[in-house]
């Protein structure tokens, strides 16, 4: 409801404010407006509002239903809200469910196709870095870019590259280093072995080769190298310098006879230049390995392969120390802690 304030007639004032009401248009609304109106329609509007009020007092109450509008409801309705002042006549919206529920199903059929576009993008995405990284020939091993080094005369690099070129012609990512080594460090005579990875094609290999521990020679003259670990290095046509020659009744037994075992043990945990120097090994049992070193200038009685350290100190201090060798030449460390001198 509006309330107005009515200027009484008996004012001079209020008269001289009344008409100039009228003279202006009538009624003064709350916006200041008047809208779809002659000025005559306006003259009469407010004299009909003047003679309904004209009894009213001073800050009396104002029925509004009484109050004319000055805006047709024809033009008020379906007009914006803020031209409608109050809003009294508003025609509804009326929603299309059908319409609605077309454009939510329009909504979720993009959603939908959006998802499957962005999962299909992702799946090609992966698969060409699958196909590129493991299938291509973009990091394929080259059998010509394989470098090996550290071969000797007993285990040389042929061997080894044909033991790399096994991995076949796949990508340098599915190619294991670790199985490489340990494929090579298997092998007789090799002690150790690193491989590295030389992208885009090649692999860079080396190892260390050892030499014979000794030659195993049957009952029919075959002489075979074998490791440390009784494998078989090659077999040679006659004695090497510097390698010790042991005799067996034949290669087989000899490469499992525990004599043998305890013998190439005691071989290899000797010094070089020791070991180069040996030239007769004899064992009747595991018990008694000897060594006899330059053509039997110096005979060295070991018995089994244990305490290898602390029986090598004592050879060592003795053999080189004429104080302690004297004109003996047999040195019996069985018993490293009482060593005994003949």
């Amino acid at each position: 409801m509006t309330t107005r304030r009515v200027i009484s007639s008996q004012d001079p004032k209020g008269q001289e404010g009344s008409k100039r009401s009228v003279k202006s248009g009538g009624l003064i609304s709350r916006r200041g407006k008047t809208k779809g109106k002659t000025p005559a329609d306006v003259d009469k509007s407010s004299a009909r509002t003047i003679s309904s009020t004209k009894k009213s007092k001073t800050d009396d109450f104002v029925d509004a239903r009484n109050m004319p509008s000055n805006q047709a409801v024809s033009n008020r309705i379906g007009a914006d809200q803020d031209q409608q002042g109050m809003g009294v006549f508003v025609r509804p919206k009326v929603i299309d469910f059908q319409a609605r529920v077309q454009e939510k199903k329009s909504v979720n059929r993009r959603v939908v196709l959006i998802r499957t576009g962005i999962s299909v993008l992702v799946l090609a995405l992966v698969a060409a870095l699958v196909w590129l990284l493991f299938i291509s020939p973009v990091f394929r091993l080259h059998a010509e870019d394989i470098e090996v080094s550290g071969g000797n005369a007993w285990v040389n690099n042929e061997r080894v590259e044909t033991i790399v070129k096994g991995q076949g012609d796949r990508s340098l990512l599915l190619i294991s280093t670790g199985a490489i080594e340990r494929d090579i460090g298997g092998m007789a005579g090799v002690t150790d072995a690193q491989v590295h990875k030389h992208f885009p094609h090649g692999l860079r290999v080396t190892f260390n080769a050892q030499e014979p521990t000794a030659i195993l020679k049957d009952s029919n003259d075959t002489m075979t190298a074998v490791d440390r670990e009784g494998r078989v290095l090659n077999t040679v046509d006659k004695p090497v310098n510097d390698i010790p020659i042991i005799q067996v009744s034949n290669l087989e037994h000899g490469k499992s006879d525990l004599v043998v075992k305890q013998t190439l043990r005691i071989l290899s945990a000797m010094p070089e230049t020791m070991r180069h120097s040996v030239t007769k090994v004899t064992a009747d049992t595991q018990d008694s390995i000897t060594t006899e070193l330059n053509n039997g200038e110096r005979v060295i009685v070991w018995g089994d392969s244990s305490d290898l350290k602390l029986k090598l100190a004592v050879v060592d201090k003795i053999i080189n120390d004429p104080s302690k060798i004297g004109d003996k030449h047999q040195l019996d460390v069985s018993a490293p802690l009482r060593p005994i001198v003949r």
